[in-house]
């Protein structure tokens, strides 16, 4: 089947949060931050949403046993890990997941640890919940972004925090964490006796051909025991306003105390997000695929006209749908206090990297169609020349 990413989908005007946000005050900006894509739904979504609605009553749903198995096989058939059913948690979204995780585990006072630039609710997370926020951050050498182990080890152990928040694909450097890096993690869990929240929502975007995702929580049995797993099918099929994710907790009394933590505050899953669940996770390989290749596509147009404006820098992308941009070099040769402004200023809306906890870095959203793209990129280069 032919899928064409190529083809318009009005957004201006809609209730899209990514197109809204200029529209009252400069609807020439092209919105590519917040990172949802412009592309319509799988066919098999949007037909499965069609059959529910016609079904056309919408009364309390629970997840139906073709639900639970479109996870179980999407998680075997990509990963070739087997889970148990009862380990499935749902969730209206993997944020929710996050907060749930900090209230669950540890008590108020303790430390949560992440390693900025990281997805703005991994900063906000502990805070909710009256968490301490321990940290260190990423690093980078000539080929991408790196892990400083000897200062992680450190900062957990005289943080003494309870649970580490992981990343995995990495928002917003599009790292894919290597095994040998995930082991690396793995030990020091065990050392520190961490709990794990591993937020494995890009799962299905790995563009690098060099590159494959592992679970973090297939590593061993130990580390499963000792981890919880969020994904859900919203950026890799496009369904995030349709707020469908689960948490996998192989661990008895650790999946108890996060539906503990859940009770009265987090609500059931929609039915019309379970029934696209099901479509995406067990009808929509070959367009997944098909989506990988055009991603692939309007990646290497954005690191060629990166690679030619001077003061910008990006390491290689290895998966996700964003460009983590280094323009600080380029905001100090022009005294530029506030790149992200900048660019709106230019016609570009894109992610301030001070909400990921790095100042000087900007996220361009590459998920749209190229004609769209190609006009983005041309705002980038004349903001940066101007």
């Amino acid at each position: 089947m032919n899928h064409d990413f190529d083809a318009p989908v009005g957004r201006a005007g809609s209730d899209s949060t990514k197109w809204a946000k200029y529209a009252g005050h400069d609807p020439d900006v092209i919105p590519l931050w917040v990172a949802d894509m412009d592309f319509a739904a799988p066919p098999a979504v949007i037909e499965a949403l069609r059959q529910r609605v016609d079904h056309g009553v919408f009364g309390y749903n629970q997840p139906t046993a073709s639900q639970i198995e479109a996870v179980a096989g999407y998680l075997e058939r990509h990963f070739d890990w087997r889970i148990d059913p009862e380990w499935i948690v749902w969730l209206p979204g993997l944020v929710s997941g996050l907060n749930v995780a900090c209230r669950a585990i540890g008590n108020a006072g303790d430390a949560v640890f992440t390693a900025p630039p990281i997805y703005p609710p991994f900063l906000s997370a502990p805070g909710h919940s009256g968490r301490r926020m321990a940290s260190a951050p990423l690093v980078r050498d000539s080929a991408g972004w790196l892990w400083d182990f000897p200062t992680v080890d450190a900062v957990l152990r005289t943080s003494q925090a309870k649970l580490f928040l992981l990343c995995h694909p990495h928002n917003p450097t599009g790292r894919v964490w290597n095994e040998d890096e995930l082991w690396q993690i793995a030990l020091l869990a065990e050392k520190h006796d961490l709990v794990m929240c591993s937020d494995e929502i890009h799962n299905g975007l790995i563009l690098s051909p060099y590159h494959r995702h592992r679970l973090f929580a297939t590593l061993s049995p130990e580390l499963a025991a000792r981890t919880i797993t969020l994904m859900a099918p919203s950026k890799t099929f496009n369904i995030p306003g349709l707020g469908c994710a689960f948490a996998i907790i192989p661990d008895g009394r650790l999946r108890r105390n996060f539906r503990h933590a859940m009770q009265g505050i987090v609500p059931h899953v929609n039915a019309l997000g379970m029934a696209a669940t099901e479509a995406a996770l067990s009808q929509c390989d070959e367009w997944q695929a098909a989506l990988l290749d055009y991603l692939r596509g309007n990646l290497r147009t954005v690191e060629r006209v990166v690679a030619d404006l001077p003061g910008l820098d990006m390491r290689p992308v290895e998966a996700t749908y964003l460009a983590w941009i280094d323009v600080r070099n380029f905001a100090a040769a022009r005294g530029i206090e506030h790149p992200a402004r900048w660019f709106e200023q230019h016609g570009l809306g894109l992610s301030d990297g001070a909400d990921f906890g790095t100042p000087g870095f900007v996220r361009l959203n590459f998920g749209t169609r190229r004609a769209l793209l190609d006009e983005a990129l041309a705002r980038l280069a004349g903001a940066v020349k101007a």
